[in-house]
């Protein structure tokens, strides 16, 4: 059995799966790894190309489309791998990868899950959307990166390159510890896609693992390969997911204030589509909220469950104020401008990333 299982959830790639596959092969070493390609019911030829040109890799061929959860959740029921690596379809690995990020799992038993830094594909100095170089959630629950705030995506300069804890890992390119991953139950499946990675790594944080950011292992991700930018569907699932998140997981005090200001920023985020022309994706914003209302009932026992666990306490990694404000209201459109905000860091981050930093090369060499 080897340590590690790679998985790309393929739903109609071909195309994908020809650019990126060959550097996958490439940088991912054979005695360490084993590369499965589990497919959410593809009507494209994408199999055939791989069984033809990739003998060795693994198909999981699925009978109908679960999505990104329910997709890698029933890819990875069988396994046996101490690591996972949860890998998009359209992310252009590099050499050393796979051994930088595994490495570091080796001598921090703590840590449950990572990701690399994460580059674009088509920019490849600038961070890239989907995770950047580690995610954090603000006290309202919307997502930001190390590199990238909102739309704002910085340049790579090294500047986030030490290894540190942060609150999730981006799905683009999730390693997890695969007894872990069951342990908290899994990917959310009534997510279907977008932030169900979050969600994870809530659960992880309540049951007291961490999640940290490798940045020395580096990927490049194209994006957008499902869903656009903005697309109402998109929209929908991301407004949507984050709002049942936070009804699993933030404790009662929290969750009613926070819930309470959510209502105003939702429909002001609905009034700027309308303002630039964009109907589709504002009625997904109303469409979100109607259907987390109806999803409600169904997590009732679990909020309870993962409160029960938390005993109360917030991850130190969610930053304790409005990246919005932040952003909007006093310009801060880097992420090192936030840790400025105080002279202690809210989240604690140069005390941790060169505590975390001097330990990962200590234990390494």
């Amino acid at each position: 059995m080897k340590k590690t299982a790679v998985i790309i959830l393929n739903w109609n790639g071909k195309s994908l799966l020809e650019e990126f596959l060959p550097a996958l092969v490439r940088h991912t070493p054979a005695d360490d790894a084993e590369i499965i390609v589990a497919d959410n019911a593809s009507s494209d030829d994408s199999l055939a190309v791989v069984k033809a040109t990739y003998p060795d890799i693994t198909i999981f061929p699925f009978t109908e489309n679960h999505g990104f959860a329910g997709g890698y959740n029933r890819a990875m029921s069988g396994l046996e791998n101490e690591y996972v690596v949860l890998l998009n379809s359209d992310v252009e690995v590099t050499e050393g990868w796979l051994t930088a990020a595994t490495d570091y799992l080796d001598v921090h038993p703590d840590v449950a899950a990572l990701q690399p830094k994460i580059l674009s594909y088509r920019h490849k100095t600038q961070f890239e959307y989907a995770g950047a170089s580690g995610g954090y959630i603000d006290k309202y629950g919307y997502p930001f990166c190390r590199g990238r705030i909102l739309d704002t995506l910085e340049t790579d300069h090294g500047q986030y390159d030490t290894p540190v804890e942060v609150f999730w890992a981006s799905g683009a390119c999730l390693f997890v510890r695969l007894k872990a991953y069951w342990e908290v139950g899994g990917l959310d499946e009534l997510f279907f896609a977008h932030q169900e990675e979050i969600d994870l790594c809530w659960r992880l944080h309540t049951h007291g693992k961490k999640v940290a950011v490798v940045p020395q292992s580096v990927i490049y991700h194209l994006g957008g390969g499902t869903l656009k930018p903005n697309e109402p569907r998109k929209v929908f699932l991301n407004s949507r997911n984050n709002l049942l998140m936070l009804y699993k997981n933030l404790p009662t005090a929290q969750y009613w204030k926070v819930m309470f200001i959510r209502f105003f920023l939702d429909y002001a985020a609905a009034a700027s589509f309308f303002a630039q022309r964009k109907p589709q994706q504002a009625f997904a914003i109303f469409a979100a909220r109607r259907d987390f209302h109806r999803k409600k009932e169904q997590y009732k026992l679990l909020r309870k469950q993962n409160l029960n666990t938390a005993a109360g306490k917030i991850p130190p990694t969610i930053y304790q104020k409005s990246m919005l404000w932040q952003y909007y209201l006093h310009g801060k459109k880097r992420f090192a401008d936030f840790n400025k905000m105080k002279k202690k860091n809210p989240m604690h981050e140069i005390r941790k990333a060169e505590q975390m930093r001097e330990q990962y090369f200590k234990e390494k060499n």
